[in-house]
């Protein structure tokens, strides 16, 4: 008898037990201890590994084209390049980790390929020359290439632009009305996922063959100047030209967010947003 009454007991206490790990009690694995309910924070939590990201940058071997590589490389991303003339001369250790795609956006169609799975395209692609070359440079070349990107299926285009710069606009007609047809192609083949950088002039450490132009010299204490006369833009003829310079780096820096950032708002970046933007934290 005293052997089924302490049976049934038992039961009785294994009974409370699970019904407490029931209501959201769990069991210690010091002693018989029955601790306070765990709390959510506390629980570790699995995020899935993110989706591997490939950027694609025409023009990727030019002075931005090159710091932009660089920059999406720093990010741990997969880094591509189309341009004319291929794997450029650079012989810094990061060059050789960049896929570097010889083809002319204006000549058929076998530079398609360099899309093969890429998530966003970087063009840097421009020149000044004639109106006739200036325009196709500028506007024709990149028109093929967001036309391209949208019918693969690609989800994000950065464009780097050009700022205004008022009686410049009209000398350089043909560069210009590139920049802005092409501006006008990516609003409508990518209408949420399109970035336009305006910048002005931009400075930084320029090669030409086996030479370094420290354009910095100039760019950085005119970028110090006329950051704060950003009033003075809205002066008839004049004002444009006091568009402060930006250095290549924070350029490079915008056009990476801009490509693989899913926050980062379509549209028309210029060069205070520029500024602004690469001094941002991390993303």
């Amino acid at each position: 008898m005293s052997r089924l009454i302490h049976s049934r007991l038992s039961l009785s206490r294994l009974s409370n037990t699970w019904g407490s790990i029931g209501r959201g009690r769990y069991l210690s694995t010091e002693s018989n201890k029955i601790d306070e309910p765990l709390k959510v924070e506390d629980a570790e939590t699995i995020n899935p590994p993110p989706a591997a990201e490939k950027v694609l940058v025409l023009g990727g071997n030019g002075f931005v084209g090159s710091h932009i590589c660089k920059e999406a490389l720093d990010r741990g991303l997969s880094v591509a390049s189309l341009s004319r003339s291929g794997k450029p001369s650079i012989k810094d250790p990061w060059a050789n980790k960049v896929s570097w795609h010889q083809g002319d956006l204006l000549s058929g169609d076998s530079w398609k390929e360099a899309l093969n799975e890429v998530t966003s395209v970087i063009s840097c692609v421009g020149g000044f020359g004639s109106n006739t070359f200036m325009y196709k440079i500028n506007g024709t070349a990149n028109i093929n290439a967001v036309r391209a990107a949208a019918e693969k299926g690609i989800k994000r285009f950065v464009y780097i632009s050009a700022s205004d710069f008022g009686v410049i606009n009209y000398l350089l007609q043909g560069y210009y009305e590139g920049k802005r047809a092409t501006e006008t192609e990516l609003l409508t083949k990518f209408p949420y996922g399109h970035v336009i950088l305006r910048p002005g002039f931009i400075y930084g450490t320029r090669r030409v063959g086996n030479m370094k132009l420290p354009l910095g010299v100039i760019g950085s204490p005119l970028e110090m100047v006329l950051q704060y006369a950003k009033s003075l833009n809205q002066i008839p003829v004049i004002g444009p030209l006091l568009t402060p310079p930006v250095d290549v780096k924070a350029v490079a820096k915008v056009a990476i967010r801009g490509a693989i950032d899913p926050v980062f708002p379509p549209g028309i970046v210029d060069v205070y947003g520029i500024k602004r933007y690469s001094q941002q934290k991390a993303f």
